[in-house]
C-alpha cells in the first residue's frame, strides 16, 4: 500500500483543514495509507520522510526552518512525489527559496481577487494522461499569476489580463495553471486552482487534481 503524508496549516483563509480532508479522502479511495499532520515538525526527519510515496503540502504563508525544507528536498530527490494546489504549495513559504526551487513556482499576484472570471485552457500539445479527455473550462476564483521555473512541463494555462491593471500594459500572456516537473527521482505536480475547496466541485478541476495527486506518488 502506498503511503501519503498531508501536512496542513498556515493561513486559515485557504481552508487547510477542509482541503486536507478532501484530498485525504480521495487518496484513501485510491488505496493510499494517509497520514495527516497539522505541524511542520512532520518534516523534521529526512529518513522518515523517505518512507512515504507522496507528500501533499497544504500550508499557506508560513515560515519553514531551512533544515525542514532541505529534508523535503532530500526525500523528493530520493523518489517521494509531491503534489499540491494554489497557495498551499506555491505560496507556502515566501522566504524559502529551496522550497520554491523544489515546487517550481511562487505566487506573486491575483488581479481581481476571488471575483476574476477566467478560462483554464488545456494544452492539447502536452499529450499527457493527466489531461486526457479534459476540455477547457471556466471558473470564477483567484487567477494566479505565478513566477515559474523554466524547467516545468505546462499542462494548462490561463490568459492574462482578465482584470485591468498595471500588468495589462504588457499585453496578452499565458500563465501556467497546471504543471509538472522533476526533482531528482521525484515527481512534482502543481495546480493553481484551490482558493476555496468548492472549486473542486467543478468536474474538470476535480479530475485534474485527483489525477495529479495519484500521478505524483512514487
Amino acid at each position: 500500500m502506498k503511503k501519503a503524508l498531508i501536512v496542513y496549516g498556515g493561513w486559515e483563509g485557504h481552508y487547510p483543514v477542509p482541503l486536507s480532508e478532501l484530498f485525504g479522502g480521495w487518496l484513501t479511495e485510491a488505496g493510499f495509507d494517509v497520514t495527516k499532520s497539522d505541524s511542520l515538525d512532520a518534516f523534521a526527519k529526512a529518513e522518515e520522510l523517505k518512507t512515504y510515496d507522496l507528500i501533499v503540502p497544504i500550508w499557506t504563508m508560513g515560515e519553514i526552518p531551512n533544515e525542514y525544507a532541505e529534508n523535503v528536498s532530500q526525500a523528493v530527490a530520493a523518489g517521494v512525489g509531491m503534489a499540491g494546489c494554489h497557495g498551499g504549495m506555491c505560496d507556502a513559504f515566501r522566504n524559502n527559496t529551496t522550497w520554491q526551487f523544489i515546487t517550481g513556482a511562487q505566487w506573486v499576484a491575483h488581479p481581481g481577487n476571488a471575483e476574476a472570471h477566467y478560462t483554464v485552457n488545456i494544452l492539447k500539445s502536452a499529450d499527457s494522461p493527466l489531461t486526457e479527455g479534459i476540455c477547457d473550462f471556466d471558473v470564477t476564483s483567484e487567477q494566479y499569476y505565478i513566477h515559474i521555473d523554466p524547467a516545468v512541463h505546462v499542462l494548462a494555462t490561463t490568459s492574462f489580463p482578465v482584470i485591468d491593471g498595471p500588468h495589462a500594459a504588457n499585453g496578452h500572456v499565458d500563465v501556467p495553471v497546471v504543471f509538472t516537473k522533476k526533482w531528482g527521482k521525484g515527481k512534482i505536480y502543481y495546480n493553481s486552482l484551490g482558493h476555496t475547496p468548492d472549486i473542486f466541485d467543478i468536474p474538470e478541476a476535480k479530475e485534474l487534481m485527483k489525477r495529479g495527486l495519484i500521478w505524483a506518488a512514487r
